[in-house]
């Protein structure tokens, strides 16, 4: 049973996350040779400024733009 695990920065909204399940799991599918039903997909989203580039949050490089 493949798991797939997806981190990505908060601010999507939940119909395009569930496309990205949807599409990963279609992926899957076909690459991998399994039944959808025995695919997992785990979509962790993170606040930015919990999320760090080069030393610093992306908090911090969204108010310098």
């Amino acid at each position: 049973m493949p798991i797939v695990q997806v981190q990505m920065l908060e601010g999507r909204s939940d119909e395009n996350i569930k496309q990205l399940i949807a599409g990963i799991t279609e992926t899957a599918v076909r690459t991998l040779d399994v039944k959808p039903e025995q695919v997992r997909v785990i979509v962790q989203t993170v606040p930015h400024q919990y999320w760090g580039v080069g030393g610093v949050t992306k908090d911090e490089i969204k108010s310098q733009l």
